[in-house]
């Protein structure tokens, strides 16, 4: 039986204009996530994976940011369409975030109780008193110790930890059939992330909630994640499952982002790489494939054309032209080499 999709988006594109010029920072993003499941979005900084996110729900600051084209489809409703007002009964209640920074995206003058029972007097049109009781229900499922009490204190009272408790208890307060989670464990020590993603496990399974992950935090990817999309220079390479992405990447930039993470359960050493070069500049995107002057296995087709969408088995999609029938040969050397050893050799064959 196929998985029923609540969000869908289709060719989406997000420009900047600064003073520099305009800045491509997506560039024809697709992407889906089905009910009940947790999608990834990987990839280095830069490469646009917040930005396409957010763009969903227009949360990007507009100007100098501009949705230039693409369809936003969630619940069979098109978001992209909608005004700044229909979207205020969409953001919190349907959609919740949460954001990177707990101490900044928190109100550092109201009590954290206040913060939650907003969204609920709003859009669940709750009494002051029936508010209150869900924001300490609420403070109680994200395992808050004490949360009657801990409903009257500020943000600066809370551990970096407990004020990430405190964001999941806001993003989930009304029931949203969708939560984006942006680098939720950013600046917490290992065993508080830990704790973090078994929380978010946890209560996706009680609520049913489907979830956005942003991270570069393979790690992250591996203990939440459903399907993944790996995204570079404001395009997605390469998406899958999990599995797909973890044990059969395709693309050489996938596969070097995977050589650079530590695995303690390999018995032989192996040296961690880096993937050579920078990122494009996005002013002036590329006429072929972003990740070409990078690649060790760039031919000349992959400076003068970008790839399309090329399957690499039942719902595995990875943007390279390593995957086209006449690139054969060098798919065989790929292959046998892998992707991201020693660097970019030279760009065009």
């Amino acid at each position: 039986m196929a998985e029923e999709r609540l969000l869908e988006v289709r060719n989406l594109k997000v420009s900047f204009y600064t003073y520099a010029g305009k800045v491509h920072a997506v560039r024809g993003v697709s992407f889906h996530v089905n009910k009940g499941e947790t999608l990834a979005i990987v990839g280095e900084s830069g490469c646009g994976k917040t930005v396409s996110v957010q763009s969903v729900i227009k949360l990007i600051p507009m100007p100098p940011g501009k949705i230039e084209g693409g369809t936003v489809l969630f619940d069979g409703r098109d978001l992209a369409a909608m005004s700044d007002r229909d979207l205020q009964s969409v953001r919190g209640a349907e959609i919740g975030v949460i954001f990177q920074d707990p101490m900044t995206s928190l109100n550092p003058t109201m009590t954290v109780g206040r913060q939650i029972t907003e969204g609920l007097i709003k859009h669940q049109r709750l009494s002051a008193q029936e508010a209150r009781r869900r924001a300490i229900e609420m403070l109680s499922l994200v395992e808050i110790p004490n949360p009657s009490e801990r409903f009257g204190q500020y943000p600066h009272q809370f551990s970096g930890g407990m004020r990430q408790r405190v964001m999941i208890a806001i993003a989930l307060s009304c029931n949203p059939k969708l939560l984006i989670a942006d680098e939720p464990t950013t600046g917490l020590d290992v065993t508080i992330q830990a704790q973090i993603l078994d929380l978010m496990k946890s209560l996706q399974t009680k609520l049913n909630t489907s979830i956005i992950l942003i991270t570069h935090d393979l790690g992250v990817v591996s203990k939440l994640a459903d399907r993944i999309v790996v995204m570079y220079a404001g395009k997605v390479a390469e998406a899958g499952t999990s599995e797909d992405v973890f044990y059969n990447a395709q693309h050489p930039y996938t596969q070097a982002l995977l050589k650079s993470v530590p695995r303690l359960h390999e018995e032989t050493k192996r040296e961690l790489l880096a993937i050579p070069g920078t990122p494009p500049d996005l002013f002036v995107p590329p006429q072929g494939c972003a990740f070409a002057p990078r690649c060790s296995y760039a031919m000349r087709v992959c400076v003068e054309h970008e790839p399309g969408d090329f399957a690499a088995g039942e719902n595995h999609t990875v943007a390279c032209w390593l995957m086209d029938p006449r690139a054969a040969r060098v798919r065989e050397r790929h292959a046998a080499g892998g992707a991201g050893d020693s660097g970019a050799r030279g760009g065009a064959r």
